[in-house]
């Protein structure tokens, strides 16, 4: 079993010890030891990172990603829940490539005035209708 102080990890993951420290207080990771003062990770330590590091990438949680590491080092990932994500990132992708295509279209557009063109006009009624939306869910969220 090859050992990596925090410092080597760091520099591997990119993430500052203090990340690493927080992941540790979190349950995301754990050391198995120390070595004078600094903390010592078994080299799986980098496999669990770069899950991680899948996780957050994806727009999970990082309770989310607890809940799917399990203690004894092997996953329980719920695959429903993966399901559930990846249809949330095709709906962010069509709302993005919507706003794109209309940022582009205003660029380029001829009236004299962005509100004279009927395309800006939906953009800004798409951007309303979302931000409503999140209002609700704020409000929804504080009332539960």
């Amino acid at each position: 079993m090859k050992e990596m102080d925090i410092g080597k990890v760091a520099r591997w993951s990119g993430l500052p010890a203090s990340t690493l420290r927080y992941y540790e207080e979190k349950g995301l990771i754990r050391s198995i030891g120390r070595n004078g003062l600094k903390r010592v990770f078994n080299e799986s330590v980098i496999e669990r990172l770069s899950l991680i590091a899948l996780g957050r990438a994806a727009g999970f949680a990082l309770d989310d990603i607890a809940g799917m590491l399990a203690s004894d080092g092997q996953l329980a990932i719920n695959r429903a829940q993966l399901q559930e994500r990846a249809d949330q990132l095709d709906r962010t992708i069509k709302r993005l490539s919507a706003v794109r295509d209309g940022l582009r279209h205003a660029a380029t557009c001829p009236a004299e005035s962005h509100l004279e063109c009927p395309k800006f006009r939906q953009l800004m009624s798409l951007a309303a209708k979302t931000a409503a939306k999140g209002r609700a869910h704020s409000a929804l969220s504080i009332r539960n």
